[in-house]
Formats: structure tokens, C-alpha cells, sequence
């Protein structure tokens, strides 16, 4: 029903606006030619003040999971000790692509419904002082966890380990610092908060990874961010780049620049509070405490989760996510970031009400969140 307009609200890819669209339809350009070479460098220096930093922004063409591996392999060698949090799918992402780099993987587990303990992190460190690299999410999507990145680079004290954090589902919903925050690598893409086709991921480097990178001795090649580094010099991409996509980026972020990046993240805390009083007073127990929650995406537990979505996604056009891991057919996932609005939340919360047979409940308390 209603497939001509399905309403997409998981946490990524996600709704694109339609002025992004149109510059996706631009025709072709020379990725080695003036307009490409002259516009680059400024379009993605445009991502700093979402990073939080001054260092350079490099783009690769791919998913947000090219940019996790290339940091992972211009950072670990064989027999690197690395420290992976997991606490939800994509911390265990991490732990995955260091074993693959054959790296010496510790991990350090946490409940996937809840965030980071930096008290742990600490303490595990203070028992390590052999760990080199720490690698983190900062936004867990599979959980709807925001982790206190700040605080878990703080535990860090004098300890030698580099901070690596996976900013893919937070970057442009949520404040990052990474020159604040004393963060070495930060990593996002573009098919989340920044509104924009999936094919690109983003990788900002402190002068200290940099340092370390150079002793880096695993085998890359399309991932090596030293060609990405000499490319940009003369404005280019050492291999051929998702030319409309940096286009559509630039229109986005006349977007987020129009709006302001304090009313952004204000948004994004609002959709997020409306989402979880409107789930609540339907009954509906949300997977993360207040504590932990994320403002782009919200967790709810629900039975056979799975065929209530497919209910919905059938009978009312609208797409929620399911659980992954440990929560796969127990929660259902709704995504509120990037091309959002509260409006977007009322319709959400409004199929939820009509299938539960609670009419009125949750949308009412969530207009109360919202005129608040």
C-alpha cells in the first residue's frame, strides 16, 4: 500500500531532500578537470566545523565501512595491540576489521543497551599499557546508544593509546570535537545526518595518527590515506570519486549551514524526546535508558518485532529497522536524523497508535514535547 510514497524512517540511508537530488542529476563532469578540482577542497572543507577540528577531511568512495578500514589499515600492523569497545554491531565491526588486519585485537564487552563505562576503559588501560589504538563508536546505531566520547578520551589519563571513533551516524546530529575531545581519527559518511546518497565516507587525521601512520606496516593500497593526502594538493582524489555525490554534499550543507548547527542538534534532541514519550505512553518499553539515548535513531522492544514491521511497512508505507545481534526480532528501530522533522515523528508514532488501538496517546504527549 501506498509504495509511491513509502515513508523511510530506519537509521540510514536516509530520506534525501529533493534539492540534493536534483544536483545528483547534474550531468557529468572530469574529476581531473578545473570545476572539479577548484570546488573539491572547499566543499569538504565545509565538514570541519561538523568534525569539530582544523585538521584535513579526506573523502573515499564507498560506504561508511570503507572509511572504518581505512583507518583500521593505515593505523594496524600485524600484532598491533588494539583495544575494540563493543557494546553493540558496530563496536564488534571494529573488532572484526582488526582481526582482519591481524592485529592484536583485545575487547572490551559492554551490554548492548546501554553506553561505554569509561571507568572500565580506565581501568582496563591502566592493566594494558601496551594498547597502541582504542576504537570506538560514537553513535551506535544497532543499539540507538549515544556513547560519551569525550569522557571515554579523558579515561585515556597519560596513556599512550590513539583514539579512533566511528562518527558515521552521529556526525551532523550530534556535537563532535575531535580537536576538543583529543580524538586522533574520526570517521563518518555521507548517508546519515548529512542527507545525502549512500558512496562516501569522510576521514579527518590528527598530527599525531598521522605520525603514527608512517610506521604503519600493513598492506593498502586503495585505503592509504598518504595518496589521499598528495592528491588534495592539487584538489583531486587518487582514484575516481563519487563526483555527484560531493555535489550533493555541497547542497546539503548549504542546508545545514542555513539552519545553523545549533538548531541541527537541537532538532535532532527534539525528535529524539518526542520518539521516545510517544512510544512510552503507548505502552512500549524503549531498549536505552535517558541516560544513553541517541538523538538520531530510538530503540523499542517489541515481540516478534520483525513481522510487526512488515505489518506496518505493508499497510501503511512506512519503514522502520529491525534488531541486530543479540536483538535481531526483539526491537524495532527508528531512525530521526538528517532530512527530519518532528512531523516526521507524529507519522511515526501515529501507525504505532493505530496498531496497537491506542489512538491519540502517543501523538498527544508528543505535541506536549514539542510546544514545550
Amino acid at each position: 500500500m501506498y509504495r509511491f510514497k513509502p515513508e523511510l524512517r530506519i537509521p540510514g540511508p536516509v530520506p534525501v531532500p529533493n534539492a540534493v537530488s536534483l544536483r545528483m542529476a547534474q550531468p557529468m563532469i572530469n574529476h581531473r578537470g578545473k570545476v572539479f578540482k577548484e570546488r573539491f577542497p572547499s566543499i569538504l572543507s565545509r565538514l570541519k566545523p561538523l568534525f569539530g577540528t582544523t585538521n584535513p577531511i579526506y573523502m573515499i568512495t564507498g560506504s561508511g565501512t570503507s572509511g572504518m578500514e581505512a583507518a583500521v589499515s593505515n593505523l594496524v600492523s600485524p600484532g598491533t595491540p588494539v583495544l575494540c569497545l563493543v557494546g553493540g554491531f558496530f563496536g564488534k565491526r571494529w573488532a572484526d576489521l582488526c582481526q582482519a588486519y591481524k592485529g592484536k585485537v583485545h575487547v572490551l564487552d559492554f551490554p548492548w543497551d546501554g553506553g561505554i563505562d569509561p571507568n572500565r576503559v580506565r581501568e582496563y588501560l591502566a592493566q594494558h599499557p601496551e594498547i597502541e589504538l582504542i576504537f570506538v563508536v560514537h553513535n551506535e546505531s544497532s543499539t540507538a546508544v549515544l556513547n560519551d566520547i569525550e569522557a571515554i578520551s579523558k579515561a585515556r589519563g597519560n596513556h599512550q593509546a590513539l583514539l579512533v571513533v566511528d562518527a558515521v551516524s552521529s556526525l551532523g546530529g550530534t556535537p563532535i570535537e575531535m580537536d576538543g575531545w583529543d580524538l586522533d581519527v574520526v570517521i563518518s559518511a555521507s548517508q546519515k545526518c548529512l542527507m545525502t546518497p549512500p558512496g562516501t565516507a569522510f576521514i579527518s587525521v590528527s598530527p599525531r595518527a598521522r605520525e603514527y601512520m608512517e610506521k604503519c606496516e600493513a598492506s593498502r593500497y586503495y585505503f592509504d590515506i598518504r595518496k589521499y593526502e598528495q592528491f588534495m594538493e592539487k584538489g583531486e582524489t587518487p582514484f575516481t570519486p563519487n563526483i555527484n555525490n560531493v555535489f550533493a554534499l555541497e547542497e546539503a550543507l548549504n542546508m545545514i549551514e542555513a539552519e545553523g548547527l545549533d538548531k541541527v542538534f537541537a532538532r535532532h534532541i527534539l525528535m529524539r524526546d518526542m520518539m521516545r514519550a510517544g512510544a512510552k505512553a503507548v505502552g512500549l518499553e524503549l531498549l536505552v535508558g535517558e541516560k544513553d539515548a541517541s538523538p538520531t535513531v530510538t530503540g523499542v522492544k517489541f515481540p516478534n518485532a520483525d513481522s510487526f514491521r512488515a505489518r506496518i511497512r505493508e499497510q501503511y508505507g512506512v519503514e522502520f529497522a529491525g534488531g541486530q545481534g543479540v536483538h535481531a526480532n526483539n526491537i524495532f528501530r527508528v531512525g530521526h536524523m538528517g532530512y527530519a522533522t518532528p512531523l516526521d515523528v507524529l507519522i511515526a508514532l501515529a501507525v504505532l497508535e493505530i496498531d496497537l488501538g491506542k489512538y491519540g496517546e502517543a501523538t498527544k504527549v508528543a505535541e506536549k514535547v514539542m510546544n514545550r
